[in-house]
């Protein structure tokens, strides 16, 4: 058995953000590519199949809410079996259960451990199970080599609630750009699918239920605008209050041709976000977003879109107008600006070859991402 360079361990495979870019990064294409492996600690999931599918060994481990020992024990076994040279974990389940397994697989002077933060404020609105969670990393942070934030917020609010690893690097997320990107015939298509005409405003909200993405208010900005179509994509959409200009889409399995057809996005997250997947995604296929000020939302929108404060349905109102009333070609300029700003900042390339930096390095307690990330 080959030895992997590095064991990715994450809770689920479910749809999510930093699902998603897990199975980004182990499937990217490289000039050189090096043995990777993912230990999911439960089983099944969107992303298991296309990780298989990429040739990268996928390792599922059973973990329900009475098992999490044995879970545990299952994983200082794999360690011990893989040898990996590193371990990068996702999220606060991930980075308690792989530092208990790389402890208990007696490997922990040679497998580096390196943690990963994707969310940034961690508010009281998260459940009580979530800041147990929280509070424990909080106290066994310095057991990690480094800990990874995919956002500047989220360094910043792990620093400020006690969170004191030896490094603190902020990799940031990467959109593939040969796939999210402006197609007229996918704009076509999808609308002609929706009964959406081509010249008609439509705006899009990206986001499964849950209290952090705030659909109500982005319900209110719908009522406000009767005018412009609205679409909810995403896991229990289906099920928010019916609206006349808005339709329910739950999970599309198709989201580079449903950004392609719309006018604006939307994201109404109230907490929590570090860097918003949708937001880059939505800007890459030259589509201009009105966000909320929370995670990172600023750094990827720059001056291409608008940020306004949660909770402030007049204002996502305001900034959709004013994106309404331009001109074709302001529109057309801000829709190069947009998916320029992805390209040159926010490549899936560019993430890769950060987190193949740190994973490929000599390391000595520091790597250079750690000198070089900008303080914010």
């Amino acid at each position: 058995m080959t030895r992997p360079v590095v064991l990715h361990v994450v809770p689920s495979l479910v749809t999510g953000g930093a699902e998603h870019m897990l199975a980004s990064l182990v499937t990217a294409k490289r000039a050189k590519p090096y043995p990777q492996a993912v230990a999911s600690l439960m089983t099944g999931g969107a992303y298991a199949e296309r990780i298989r599918a990429a040739g990268v060994p996928l390792y599922e481990l059973g973990l329900n809410l009475i098992n999490w020992p044995i879970v545990v024990v299952r994983l200082a076994a794999l360690i011990r079996k893989l040898s990996p040279e590193a371990i990068q974990s996702w999220l606060y389940y991930g980075d308690l259960i792989a530092t208990l397994a790389l402890y208990l697989s007696g490997r922990r002077r040679e497998t580096r451990l390196y943690w990963g933060v994707r969310c940034s404020d961690i508010s009281q609105r998260f459940s009580a199970r979530s800041r147990l969670m929280v509070a424990a990393c909080v106290r066994l942070s310095r057991l990690a080599d480094a800990v990874i934030a995919n956002s500047y917020a989220g360094r910043r609010d792990h620093q400020r609630i006690g969170y004191k690893p030896p490094a603190f690097a902020v990799i940031l997320n990467g959109v593939d750009t040969a796939v999210f990107r402006p197609n007229r015939a996918d704009r076509t298509r999808i609308r002609a699918e929706l009964g959406i005409a081509e010249t008609a405003p439509f705006v899009i909200h990206v986001g499964r239920v849950n209290p952090m993405k705030d659909h109500a208010t982005f319900l209110q900005i719908a009522n406000a605008l009767p005018e412009i179509r609205f679409a909810a994509i995403g896991r229990g959409t289906e099920a928010l209050p019916s609206s006349p200009n808005v339709m329910r889409l739950g999970v599309r399995e198709d989201m580079p041709a449903i950004y392609a057809a719309a006018d604006a996005l939307i994201s109404t997250s109230l907490f929590g976000e570090g860097f918003s997947n949708v937001i880059a995604e939505a800007m890459a296929s030259g589509v201009p977003v009105v966000a909320t000020d929370v995670g990172d939302a600023r750094e990827i929108i720059g001056d291409t879109g608008l940020v306004v404060p949660p909770e402030s349905a007049a204002a996502f109102v305001e900034a959709l107008r004013k994106f309404m009333r331009e001109g074709e070609e302001q529109r057309r300029n801000r829709a190069n600006a947009c998916r320029e700003r992805i390209t040159t900042r926010f490549s899936l390339e560019r993430a890769v070859a950060e987190f193949d930096k740190l994973y490929r390095s000599d390391w000595n307690g520091r790597c250079d991402l750690f000198d070089s990330s900008p303080s914010r």
